[in-house]
C-alpha cells in the first residue's frame, strides 16, 4: 500500500491510500488534542448522515491501542471533486447561485437532525455531554485575547447581548457541522453538485443556525448569497428570519477565531469583520 500526504485542517494526518488499484483517504488520529473517540465519533456521524447529505463511505474505524502506541484512524471511499472554496472564484453568477443553493440546502438539512441537547459528541454511539452556550459569557471568556479597548468591547457586548436574546427565541437543537464551507466541501466541476462533506471533527448538537452563518460568514457575493439563503428555505425557515440568526449564531465561531488573530489568515480575516461588527453594531457589517 502507498501513502500520500492530503492536504486538511490537521497537517499531516490525512493520506491518499492506493493498494490493489482501489483508492481510500486513511485518517490517522495522533494528535493528542484530538478527542479520545474521536474517529468513532466521526465514523458514526458520517453514517448518520449518508444518504441524506453527500459524505464518503466509511471502510474501517480502528481504536487506539494505547499499550502499543498504534493511535485510532477511520478509513473512508476516495471521493474525486475540487475543493468548493477554488471553484467558486471561477463562477459566473448563475454558477454561484446554483452551488449556494446546494449548499444551503445542505445546511438546511442538517438543521432538520433534531437533537435534545446541545453539547459535544461524547463516543461512537453520539451520546452528548450537554452545555449551554451564551453569547456573552463566550465574549467575556475571550476578551482578554481579543486585546480591543473597553470602548470596542463595550459595544460588541450590545451585539452579542441582542444575538443571544434572538437565539434563546428558537428553543431547539440540532445536528451542526460546525465548519461547513466551500473549503470543507468537494464539487463537482461540472454538474456543480456536492459529492462531499468533508471534515466533521467539530460537530456537535447546537443551534440549527450554525451552519448557515458559517456559510454567510466571508463569501458575501449576491448570487451566492441568495443561493444560499434560497435553498435553505426550500427546507427551513424564512430567508429573512434565517439571515438574522445565522449571523447571531455565527458570532460563536467570529470570536472564537478573533481571539487568535495571529494563528492563520481566516482567524485574521474574522477579527476584521468582528471589529467591523462591533463599531457598526450591525450583524451584518463587514471590513
Amino acid at each position: 500500500m502507498s501513502l500520500q500526504p492530503l492536504e486538511g485542517g490537521w497537517s499531516g494526518e490525512t493520506f491518499l491510500a492506493e493498494a490493489a488499484g482501489e483508492r481510500s483517504v486513511v485518517r490517522i488520529f495522533a494528535d493528542p488534542r484530538h478527542h479520545p473517540h474521536a474517529a468513532e465519533i466521526q465514523g458514526s456521524l458520517l453514517r448518520l448522515v449518508r444518504g441524506l447529505v453527500p459524505v464518503p463511505e466509511v471502510l474501517e474505524v480502528r481504536r487506539a491501542d494505547p499499550e502499543s502506541g498504534t493511535p485510532a484512524l477511520l478509513v473512508t471511499e476516495f471521493v474525486d471533486g475540487v475543493r468548493g472554496d477554488l471553484l467558486l472564484p471561477t463562477l459566473p453568477a448563475a454558477g454561484l447561485a446554483g452551488l449556494g443553493a446546494r449548499l444551503g440546502r445542505i445546511a438546511g438539512t442538517l438543521a432538520g437532525m433534531p437533537q435534545l441537547v446541545g453539547g459535544l459528541f461524547a463516543d461512537g454511539d453520539l451520546r452528548i455531554e450537554p452545555f449551554t452556550l451564551d453569547l456573552v459569557a463566550w465574549l467575556a471568556d475571550h476578551e482578554d485575547a481579543l486585546g480591543w479597548p473597553e470602548a470596542d468591547l463595550a459595544r460588541l457586548r450590545e451585539v452579542a447581548l441582542r444575538a443571544q436574546q434572538r437565539l434563546d427565541e428558537v428553543g431547539r437543537f440540532a445536528l451542526v457541522h460546525s465548519d461547513l464551507n466551500p473549503k470543507n466541501v468537494l464539487v463537482d466541476p461540472d454538474s456543480l453538485n456536492i459529492v462531499a462533506v468533508l471534515d466533521w471533527e467539530f460537530s456537535h448538537s447546537g443551534s440549527p443556525y450554525t451552519d448557515l452563518g458559517n456559510l454567510l460568514r466571508f463569501d458575501r457575493d449576491e448570487a451566492y448569497v441568495d443561493g444560499v439563503l434560497r435553498g435553505y428555505a426550500e427546507l427551513r425557515s424564512r430567508a429573512d428570519e434565517a439571515v438574522e440568526l445565522a449571523r447571531s449564531a455565527d458570532l460563536v465561531g467570529l470570536v472564537e477565531l478573533a481571539a487568535r488573530k495571529e494563528a492563520n489568515p481566516v482567524a485574521g480575516r474574522a477579527h476584521d469583520h468582528l471589529v467591523a461588527i462591533a463599531r457598526s453594531g450591525d450583524l451584518h457589517a463587514r471590513p
